[in-house]
């Protein structure tokens, strides 16, 4: 178990996090220090993240939900707002049969965090996950399979059971929102590191959200959810792409983790 007592070891991972404009530098060094085993491994990933690698690509791991969640290189890395994605899926999912538990359904998944968090929920759930990326879906088997989920390397509904349609309680999707022409003012850690398919929503950004919304309906089952995490000059025009899809909608928010997350229900 690795153990950097020093004073000056830490300072001095600090102040080169620092020099690099590490904004969090104090809370990274800790991450760095309780997961190097030696002095070489933490200098080497110190390394890494000076170098402008994600701080959980190089530690392997990201903290989610109170889990910590495998995350590959060139795997999405989950954002601390997606937290709240995940709450609301979890609170509706307990309102569905308690046994065998709620059928959930967790598509554009990246590294699984999403679903793992509601597989770690006391209620139960059967949990399905699928992602287009197979980096991703590498990285999901290790999260999702470990909660006893499955997944499924695949376009969207594409690779999902059939045996599902009508079936699905809760559908959540943290699907790609930024527009395409954003892409490039992102950070250098999402844009230069992450796989553009996983940030990329298009000329709106809600192209993706859009092709979810609409096949959502018939996967959901009879007041089963679907959830899609948004912004929220975006939300506006995610409702709209739910009520086409004769949903039952609204719109939720949580100004502490800045995130917006649409909601639509089957009637």
């Amino acid at each position: 178990m690795p153990v950097f007592s020093s004073s000056l070891l830490r300072s001095t991972v600090i102040s080169r996090l620092r020099a690099v404009g590490c904004v969090f530098a104090e809370d990274e060094a800790r991450v760095l220090l309780s997961t190097a085993r030696t002095t070489a491994d933490l200098a080497a990933m110190v390394d890494r993240r000076v170098a402008g690698l994600p701080l959980e690509h190089v530690v392997g791991w990201a903290e989610f939900c109170g889990l910590r969640i495998a995350v590959d290189p060139g795997v999405f890395v989950p954002r601390r707002r997606t937290e709240f994605l995940a709450r609301q899926a979890a609170a509706l999912a307990r309102r569905r049969p308690a046994a065998p538990g709620a059928v959930v359904v967790d598509l554009c998944c990246g590294s699984g965090a999403v679903g793992a968090a509601l597989a770690a929920d006391p209620g139960g759930i059967d949990l399905y996950a699928a992602d287009i990326d197979p980096a991703a879906v590498r990285c999901a088997l290790r999260n999702v399979a470990a909660a006893g989920g499955r997944v499924y390397e695949g376009d969207l509904y594409d690779p999902l059971p059939a045996t599902l349609r009508g079936r699905v309680d809760v559908l959540v999707a943290n699907a790609p929102y930024v527009p395409t022409e954003a892409i490039g003012l992102l950070p250098p850690e999402a844009r230069d590191h992450e796989p553009q398919v996983a940030l990329d929503g298009g000329a709106d950004g809600l192209a993706v959200q859009r092709r979810v919304a609409e096949a959502a309906p018939g996967w959901l089952a009879p007041g089963g959810h679907l959830l899609i995490e948004t912004s929220e000059r975006q939300a506006p025009r995610t409702v709209e792409a739910f009520t086409r899809g004769g949903l039952t909608t609204r719109v939720v928010s949580c100004d502490e983790l800045d995130a917006t997350v649409v909601i639509g229900t089957r009637p």
